[in-house]
Parts: C-alpha cells; structure tokens; sequence
C-alpha cells in the first residue's frame, strides 16, 4: 500500500513489478493511467498545472487508500499523482489494486478515481494556447459517480 504525490513521471511496469514482487497471493491486477487531454470540451489546452498542500493531501490520499483496503480483500495498492505544469499527454495518476480476485481489484480501482477525479485536494488550471488560464472544477459527472461509493 503506498501514496506518491511528485512532480516527476513514473514508471507504470516498475511500479506493478515493485507492488507485487514475491507475492503469490495475487490473482488480478488493476491498473489505471490517467493522462493530460489536449482539449477541454472545444477548447485547446497548452498546459495543464497541478497544485496541492504539501502533507494534508499525502495524508488525505493515504485515508482514502486505507478505505478501499477495509472495503475490498486488497493484496496491494498504489496511488501516484503528479503536481507542477504538465502537457497534453503527460501521465497525471497511476493507480494500482491488487487483489486475489479481480472483482475486488476493479471496485477499489473505480473507488480511487472517483475519488481522485472529485475530491482530492488537488488544485488545477488548464491553460490554452493564447495563454489564458482557468482553474477547473470537478464535474457534476465525477461527483456523481463517487455518490455510489456512499456506504
């Protein structure tokens, strides 16, 4: 189980091969890459920045892994998300579940994104090419997904 919040990329095979090494008890692996679109709805996006609080949102992506770890029969979980000025097609989070059974494997992936997606303290400005900026709010449809998580 691991939290990584950087600036720099990762590795997605490294990081699956680091979360399961000697382990026999996995059956299913998850994982989940998300990346910077170059558009936004019609619009063309530049550059994409990150922004966080330095210890709160470590803190707060360790509860949220701990979570799904009580929900679902995890063998392992990884989340990496990235900070600072990033371009379209660049690797924003990585998540990775692991399980013995790839039900609870997907579920906890799912749970984590839509986490990640709608209530991360993460802040993010999409910039477009003539260098106007705004920060972005989570989607209602974000939002919304995460509601089915309610217990």
């Amino acid at each position: 189980m691991g939290v990584r919040v950087q600036a720099e990329d990762f590795d997605i095979s490294a990081e699956m091969a680091a979360i399961t090494a000697g382990r026999t008890d996995i059956g299913a692996i998850v994982t989940f890459t998300g990346t910077v679109r170059g558009t936004a709805g019609d619009e063309a996006i530049s550059t994409m920045t990150l922004e966080h609080y330095p210890g709160m949102t470590e803190a707060e992506l360790a509860r949220v892994e701990a979570e799904a770890a009580e929900r679902w029969p995890l063998s392992a979980s990884l989340i990496i998300h990235r900070i600072g000025e990033l371009k379209p097609g660049a690797n924003i989070v990585l998540v990775i579940t692991a399980s013995a059974h790839r039900h609870a494997a997907f579920e906890a992936a799912e749970f984590l994104m839509d986490y990640l997606k709608s209530q991360a303290p993460f802040w993010k400005k999409e910039a477009r090419p003539d260098g106007t900026a705004d920060w972005v709010d989570a989607r209602e449809t974000d939002t919304a997904a995460l509601k089915r998580w309610a217990k």
